[in-house]
């Protein structure tokens, strides 16, 4: 197996929308693209991905300009094209047209010393839907704590 290490995660994402269908793609970047994002000097806040022509672009994506980079650095958030097989584009795009979601990145992470992206697609939660989510994550919490009060008597 090889190895994965996870460089930014969206974790905005899985409170604000339900998540389904993961595809892991490529990403086109320039070279002090990649030194910053390398640093942790990116993130998928407010990002998502569009489709143009058969081809799929993400938005929004920030990535910090490399800090030793000259005057050819990058714009921080342009639009950066996905890599991806046209069969993958074509029912990525027809699934989120048919179900009327948007897809967006959950996560940057390097394999094999390339960056990947996982983009899945999302629908919106409403307000009693993350509150949900709220009273889950709280209660495993408190199940944590009591188990691990438990363990140490």
């Amino acid at each position: 197996m090889s190895e994965i290490k996870i460089l930014v995660n969206n974790s905005k994402a899985k409170f604000l929308y339900f998540l389904e269908d993961f595809l892991e793609c490529g990403i086109e970047l320039k070279g002090s693209e990649i030194k910053s994002i390398r640093q942790n000097g990116a993130s998928l806040k407010d990002s998502y991905v569009i489709f143009k022509n058969g081809e799929a672009f993400l938005l929004n994506m920030h990535v910090a300009p490399y800090e030793h980079g000259n005057n050819f650095n990058h714009e921080p958030e342009r639009t950066r094209k996905l890599l991806l097989h046209k069969n993958e584009i074509f029912k990525m795009e027809k699934k989120a047209k048919e179900k009327v979601m948007t897809v967006v990145p959950t996560k940057v992470y390097l394999k094999k010393g390339r960056v990947k992206i996982e983009i899945a697609l999302a629908k919106g939660k409403k307000l009693f839907d993350k509150r949900e989510t709220i009273k889950k994550r709280d209660d495993e919490r408190m199940m944590a704590k009591m188990k691990k009060g438990i363990d140490r008597q």
